[in-house]
């Protein structure tokens, strides 16, 4: 068990039932963790819902403003965001019933995660859902990790 405390059969159980996932700040750059993480998840049958007011559509997808917009069911918050900021999707996360309030590698924050737990929700933090379905369903090999595209650094330069 991580930080989180989560099992990795309680992991694998929320991926396995997840169907939708409401990505927080995903990117529309190619380059940004965020887009490459929601391709990948896309492929492997997932639907993905961009919430970024910076994009009208990101990966064929219309990107909506903030969580509040989005009309459908969604099972898990999948949070791009800095750790400060996380707090402040909870409320719109339990108005769409979502059952994960899903942090980012790197995101840790224990006081929302705690919040989320009295909202319903299971709380994940720092860990990315790309490279948690890859370990627990196959397919991580060390090419996937070691990329340098799935890190919470912005890249200064593109190679």
């Amino acid at each position: 068990m991580t930080e989180d405390g989560l099992s990795n059969q309680r992991i694998r159980n929320i991926l396995e039932s997840t169907e939708t996932i409401a990505m927080v700040g995903l990117s529309g750059n190619w380059s940004r963790p965020s887009y490459f993480a929601a391709k990948y998840l896309m492929e492997k049958g997932y639907t993905v819902i961009p919430v970024n007011p910076h994009y009208k559509e990101i990966l064929g997808r219309k990107s909506y403003a903030s969580l509040r917009e989005i009309d459908g069911p969604v099972d898990v918050v999948n949070l791009f965001q800095r750790s400060e900021r996380v707090a402040d999707f909870l409320e719109d996360a339990m108005a769409l019933k979502a059952s994960a309030f899903w942090m980012q590698l790197g995101i840790v924050n224990k006081e929302a995660a705690e919040k989320a737990v009295d909202l319903g929700m299971v709380p994940v933090m720092d860990r990315c859902m790309k490279i948690e379905y890859a370990r627990l369903f196959g397919g991580l090999t060390w090419s996937g990790v070691n990329t340098g595209i799935i890190s919470a650094k912005r890249p200064n330069k593109i190679p």
